[in-house]
């Protein structure tokens, strides 16, 4: 039985993105996605009226961090979880989020139905640290679908990209579900898809701050050939064998990997 939250009728703030999940039966399946034990820390992210929370709620797990920023949602969150002690409310921004000070022992898993409006910010703060493999163990993320498609995106395709690659040098992605517009409040013009994000050690000595910087450089005219998008990595290019007169949607992950890798 999904424990009963303590929240009030908020109005979702269109300043902060907010559309809360109102369907019940979609929370349970991503609840249900979601593999916990003993062991396991989650991090929701805007757990909003705690329509996901209270799903989480049953499942095993060691503690569960609420990151909040709207200062009256947190306080419903609080006031409904202050005597659990597995349980911390924070009201902050995620972006401004230290994670790794959170000092979590055992796996995390990072959960949210992101803000449309800094989901991508997140995503790469998460692809961004200093260590990899990183904090966390496995993401479980909503996104508008036409930003999923891009992250998801392989080569040679118009949805292929700087994000595309980014997160695909990082994880193993899948994709669990389709968020239909009536599941929210208020209702969405789009579609959203939950991705899940498995952090992989294929690329795992990539330069993650060059790649994005060749990145930005070659997919900002993406039309513009390599021998003019990238004519800094020249040399890198012959020495990796890879044809200048292609365009940056034409080169692979691994072809990206490789060129962040040249000293």
């Amino acid at each position: 039985m999904k424990q009963q939250l303590n929240i009030n009728k908020s109005r979702p703030k269109k300043s902060l993105g907010q559309n809360f999940i109102i369907d019940d039966e979609f929370s349970r399946k991503l609840s249900k996605s979601i593999n916990s034990d003993k062991d396991t820390n989650i991090i929701e992210i805007g757990p909003g009226k705690g329509a996901l929370t209270g799903y989480l709620l049953e499942k095993e797990f060691k503690s569960i961090v609420l990151i909040e920023k709207d200062r009256e949602l947190y306080q419903n969150l609080y006031k409904s979880f202050k005597n659990d002690k597995r349980i911390e409310v924070k009201n902050i921004d995620a972006l401004h989020v230290k994670y790794e000070k959170l000092k979590l022992e055992g796996k995390v898993i990072i959960v949210g139905n992101l803000p449309f409006n800094v989901s991508t910010q997140l995503l790469f703060k998460w692809l961004d640290t200093k260590q990899w493999p990183p904090f966390y163990n496995r993401m479980v993320l909503m996104f508008q679908k036409e930003v999923a498609d891009r992250i998801k995106s392989g080569k040679n395709s118009k949805s292929y990209g700087k994000i595309s690659v980014a997160c695909q040098a990082r994880c193993e992605i899948n994709e669990l579900m389709t968020a239909p517009p009536e599941i929210f409040y208020p209702v969405p013009k789009v579609y959203g898809t939950v991705l899940d994000f498995q952090p992989s050690l294929k690329y795992k000595n990539i330069d993650f701050v060059k790649l994005k910087k060749i990145l930005s450089l070659g997919f900002s005219k993406r039309r513009k050939k390599i021998k003019t998008s990238l004519k800094d990595y020249k040399k890198e290019l012959m020495d990796l064998k890879i044809d200048e007169n292609l365009r940056a949607e034409d080169l692979s992950v691994k072809d990206f990997c490789k060129l962040s890798m040249c000293s």
